[in-house]
C-alpha cells in the first residue's frame, strides 16, 4: 500500500496525521505493518483472557508495543516476524478474532481519540516494562494491564468507559516507572550529581544512545581496557551519574545533542555508533555502515547485534579500532555554546537535601519550582523551553529530565543556597523521580501537590510522554503546561474535557506563561 494514517508523534505532518510516508522518515508499508502488529496484538489480548499466558507470551507483548513506538524499527521483515509469533502465541491460546486494521484510526472522532491514547500510552510503557524486564524486574499488574488494555482497544466503550480506563492505566504506569527506578538504582546505584564534559578525546570510540543502561553496562565491560572510549548520546546521559558506571574510565562523556540533530552530528563520524533504543532517524550515507542496532530496534540493511543473556559486541570494537576516531581532541558544545552538562539530580540526591530546600522555601528564598521536561524534536516551536528556563527568575528552580533538556541543560543559570537551580533528573522515565519529589515537598509542606509552588511544563514528542502524562492526570496534577503543539489524537471535546478537569494548557510564550504561572 501507498498509503498509511499515523499521528501518534508530535512531527505529524500539518498536525493531523502522515498519509503517504512518515515525517519520522517511515515508510506505509512499515506504518500499516505497526497496524496489523497491533490488530494481532489485540487477538493475542482476547485469546489471553481466557488462558494463562506463559513468560515468553508477556515478553512478546512488551517487545512488539516498544516497537511500535516513534523512531524505533523501520524494517518490514521485523514486524512479520513479530506478526507471526503473536498468531502463534495467540494460538496456542485457543486463538481468537484480530482487530480490523481499518477500524484503528476510524470512527466517532472523540472514541478514537480515547483509544488511541490508551494505546499510545500501553506503548511507551512497554518500553519502560522492558527496561525493567531485562534487569530481571517484573511486576504482574504491569503485565496484566498490557493484556486488559489492548483487549479493550478492540471493545466498544463510552466516553466515561474509556476516561476511567484512562486514569487507571496512568497509575499502572507509576507502578511500572517504580519498577524501573528499582530495577536500574538496584543495580547500578543511585544517582549522584556528576558534570560531563562534551569534549571528544582524540582515539578510537564508540557513540551509544537510547535508554538501555544493561547495554552500557555490558558494552563497557566488553571495551575495557582496549584503547577505546565511550560516550553517551541522548538519554543515556543521564548513565555518567549511577556509581556502577564511574569505576570505567573509558566512559568519557557525552556527544552531540538531542536525538533529532543525529543526521547532521553523525555525518561522517569516525566511529560505529550503538542504538540500543529509539531514537533512530534514517541514517545517512555517510555513516550508515557504522551504525548498529540492537533488542527491537531495527532498519533496513542495518547491522545488529541479537539479543543474548550477554551480547557479542566485537563487531562495533573491531570497526572502532578500525576507523581509529578522531586525529585530535573535539572541543564540542551543547546548543548554547556551553561545555559541561550536569546530571545526577533523582529522588534521592533531592530528598536528601530536602531540609535545605524546605528552608530555603521557608525563607523565600526559593519562590517556585518549575519542572521543564519532556521528548526533544525537530519541529519549530522547541526554542520556547530554552527561553523559558532562561527566564526563570532567580529564585525558582528548575527541574528537568528527559531529552528535552538538551534545549538548555548547557546554560549556567545559577544556584540558591548552594544548589544549583537547573537540577536534571534523568532520562523520561526518571519523571518517578520528580513525582516522589513532589509529593515529599507536598508532605513536608502539609498540602496537595497541587498547592505547591510547582509548575510542570511539558514537551512531548512520542509515545513515552503520553504515559507520562496519563500518570500524572491520574494522580490528579493539574495546571500542566504543554507543547510545543497539542496531540493530533486529542479531539477537540477530549481535549476539552482535560482542559476543564485538569486544567491543562497550551504553551503560549515564555514571557506570557510565565507571568500567568507566578501571579498565581
Amino acid at each position: 500500500m501507498s498509503q498509511m494514517f499515523c499521528f501518534q508523534c508530535e512531527q505529524t505532518a500539518g498536525g493531523k496525521g502522515c498519509t503517504n510516508a512518515g515525517v519520522c522518515g517511515k515508510k506505509p508499508e512499515v506504518a500499516n505493518k505497526h497496524d496489523e502488529l497491533t490488530c494481532a496484538l489485540i487477538g493475542l489480548a482476547r485469546a489471553a483472557s481466557r488462558r494463562k499466558t506463559a513468560p515468553e507470551t508477556d515478553a512478546l507483548v512488551m517487545q512488539s508495543l516498544f516497537a511500535t513506538v516513534t523512531n524505533v524499527n523501520f524494517d518490514p521483515q521485523d514486524f512479520d516476524a513479530f506478526i507471526q509469533k503473536v498468531t502463534e502465541e495467540k494460538n496456542k491460546l485457543g486463538g481468537a478474532k484480530d482487530f480490523a486494521p481499518e477500524a484503528l484510526f476510524h470512527g466517532d472522532p472523540d472514541i478514537v481519540s480515547l483509544r488511541t491514547t490508551l494505546l499510545l500510552g500501553m506503548r511507551g510503557m512497554a518500553a519502560y516494562a522492558w527496561h525493567a524486564y531485562v534487569l530481571g524486574k517484573q511486576d504482574p499488574q504491569v503485565t496484566a494491564c498490557f493484556y486488559k488494555g489492548l483487549k479493550a482497544v478492540g471493545e466498544d466503550h463510552s466516553v466515561d468507559e474509556w476516561l476511567e480506563l484512562l486514569m487507571e492505566f496512568g497509575k499502572t504506569n507509576l507502578a511500572c516507572m517504580a519498577l524501573l527506578d528499582e530495577a536500574n538504582t538496584s543495580t547500578f546505584g543511585h544517582p549522584v550529581p556528576t558534570k560531563v564534559t562534551t569534549t571528544i578525546e582524540k582515539g578510537p570510540f564508540i557513540v551509544i544512545t537510547g535508554h538501555d543502561l544493561l547495554d552500557l553496562k555490558q558494552l563497557l565491560e566488553q571495551t575495557e581496557g582496549k584503547g577505546i572510549n565511550i560516550y553517551t548520546h541522548g538519554e543515556m546521559l543521564p548513565a555518567h551519574a549511577y556509581p556502577e558506571f564511574k569505576k570505567y574510565v573509558h566512559l568519557k562523556g557525552n556527544f552531540g545533542t538531542a536525538w533529532q540533530n543525529q543526521q547532521k552530528e553523525f555525518d561522517n563520524i569516525p566511529a560505529p555508533i550503538f542504538f540500543t533504543t529509539n531514537c533512530l532517524m534514517p541514517p545517512k550515507a555517510s555513516y550508515a555502515d557504522r551504525v548498529y542496532t540492537t533488542s527491537v530496534v531495527g532498519y533496513p540493511e542495518m547491522k545488529h547485534i541479537p539479543d543474548a543473556k550477554v551480547k557479542d559486541f566485537s563487531p562495533l570494537i573491531k570497526q572502532a579500532l578500525e576507523l581509529g576516531g578522531y586525529s585530535g581532541d573535539q572541543y564540542r558544545t551543547g546548543i548554547n555554546g556551553g561545555n559541561e552538562l550536569m546530571t545526577g539530580f533523582a529522588r534521592n540526591t533531592v530528598l536528601g537535601v530536602a531540609d535545605k530546600v524546605i528552608d530555603a522555601v521557608k525563607a523565600g528564598a526559593i519562590k517556585h519550582f518549575f519542572l521543564v521536561g519532556g521528548c526533544d524534536g525537530a519541529k519549530p516551536g522547541r526554542n520556547y523551553y530554552t527561553e523559558f528556563v532562561r527566564q526563570t527568575p532567580k529564585d525558582t528552580v528548575v527541574l528537568t529530565l528527559a531529552c528535552g533538556k538538551y534545549r538548555f541543560n548547557d546554560l549556567n543559570i545559577g544556584e540558591i543556597g548552594g544548589l544549583p537551580r537547573l537540577m536534571d533528573m534523568g532520562q523520561c522515565n526518571d519523571a518517578y523521580s520528580a513525582i516522589q519529589v513532589a509529593v515529599a515537598l507536598a508532605k513536608a509542606f502539609e498540602c496537595g501537590v497541587n498547592d505547591l509552588p510547582l509548575t510542570l511544563v511539558l514537551s512531548w514528542y512520542e509515545q513515552k510522554a503520553v504515559c507520562i502524562l496519563l500518570t500524572l492526570l491520574a494522580l490528579g496534577i493539574k495546571n500542566i503546561y504543554i507543547g510545543p503543539s497539542v496531540p493530533a489524537f486529542f479531539s477537540s471535546n477530549v481535549l476539552s474535557v482535560l482542559v476543564e478537569k485538569f486544567n491543562i494548557t497550551p504553551i503560549s510564550t515564555p514571557e506570557n506563561d510565565l507571568t500567568a504561572i507566578l501571579a498565581k
